[in-house]
């Protein structure tokens, strides 16, 4: 019996380092509404160094989940394991450390500092994952600024100052420079034309390739999924759908 229970909790260890997302039992509403669940999620895992595309339209919760993904929200309830890691045991403060070390997040809205330079964003997020700043690392951040079609000349520039397009394609350089084990994106071609979203989505499956990451795509945007042998709908996970912001 002692063997069965050693043997059984081995194989559960080993499963849960396999598998990049595992939800069980998630659920989230607003503290405001209570009785308004957004997301009602028996359960949903993402295997390691899995890429999938997750669709929904508009208001069907994607952007809250991430957010719980990433720990920018805890659940109301249920467990939420993301790396091997509970994130619905952790404080706020530790959810900040763990997401900045090993999620990369590209997300809708940018979230860039206004009066920083592109270089300085993205050397922003090596910094709050405690990455040392180096000659490599400059040089990494340029080399994401090229492939994503960033003209040198508004390297230095403040991001304010940038189009739409080119301050998305900031935030995705921002989210790709420390390499993460995981990485998230919302809508991330929402703001590109037809070149630079082929363009970026060609980098970004190489780089995810070549970096043993996984990856979850969300968006409405169902011609992307051509680049996903793994294609999910929102509705057929979350039992009970919802009005969140998306």
């Amino acid at each position: 019996m002692l063997h069965y229970i050693i043997y059984s909790t081995l194989i559960d260890a080993l499963l849960r380092r396999l598998m990049a997302i595992e939800l069980t039992n998630i659920r989230f509403h607003y503290p405001a509404q209570p009785e308004q669940n957004i997301l009602n999620i028996p359960h949903w895992s993402l295997a390691s160094e899995e890429r999938i595309f997750l669709h929904g339209p508009s208001g069907s919760g994607k952007s809250t989940l991430l957010s719980l993904l990433s720990g920018l929200l805890p659940p109301s309830d249920g467990q939420l394991n993301v790396l091997g890691q509970p994130l619905d045991k952790m404080s706020g403060r530790q959810r900040d450390r763990f997401r900045a070390a090993h999620i990369g997040y590209v997300f809708q809205q940018f979230n860039l500092v206004p009066y920083l330079s592109p270089v300085d964003n993205i050397l922003l997020a090596t910094r709050f994952a405690k990455r040392q700043s180096s000659i490599d690392l400059n040089e990494e951040t340029q080399e994401l600024l090229n492939a994503l079609h960033i003209a040198k000349k508004e390297w230095y520039r403040p991001t304010r100052e940038l189009s739409i397009g080119q301050q998305q394609r900031v935030a995705i350089a921002r989210a790709l420079i420390n390499k993460p084990r995981l990485l998230m994106a919302d809508e991330p071609t929402s703001s590109l034309d037809m070149k630079n979203r082929d363009a970026f989505m060609d980098l970004l499956m190489t780089i995810v390739a070549d970096n043993n990451m996984t990856l979850l795509f969300v968006s409405h945007d169902l011609s992307l999924s051509s680049y996903f042998e793994n294609v999910e709908s929102l509705h057929d996970i979350n039992q009970l759908g919802g009005s969140a912001s998306c």
